[in-house]
């Protein structure tokens, strides 16, 4: 079975909420299932709870089925999503258009390549959707 996630923020941003729209249009395309992903900061004072995100997310999509909420708390970003990405064995991870250049930096780091679509299919063998505003 397929599997999609998708980080989002919370309270959900109209950007959150265009790459959840991409996500789910993903999920249904692949027949797969879906992971909405929030990483709380440990630097961060709010920690937002796994029902207090379902919620935000049914009020704006309705109730999705075959979806998972996750909640996760971390020091990056974006290792933490790495983390779950990898953890999950999902085959795509659909993100914001505003995230690839924070993830571009991070895959920097790790790697002279900066090419983030081909670092996480090396690494984790999963697809990258980027979701745009529009």
């Amino acid at each position: 079975m397929s599997k999609v996630v998708v980080p989002v923020r919370y309270p959900l941003s109209q950007h959150s909420r265009a790459t959840l729209s991409r996500a789910i249009g993903v999920a249904e395309e692949e027949d797969a299932d879906l992971t909405v992903l929030h990483v709380n900061l440990f630097h961060d004072n709010g920690h937002v709870t796994r029902s207090e995100l379902k919620s935000a997310v049914e009020e704006s999509f309705g109730r999705l089925s075959r979806t998972r909420y996750a909640v996760r708390t971390g020091l990056l970003v974006e290792e933490t999503i790495l983390e779950e990405v990898a953890a999950e064995g999902a085959d795509v991870v659909v993100i914001g258009e505003k995230q690839v250049s924070r993830w571009r930096e991070m895959v920097r780091r790790l790697v002279d390549d900066p090419d983030i679509a081909t670092f996480l299919d090396d690494e984790l063998d999963c697809k990258v959707v980027t979701a745009s505003l529009s």
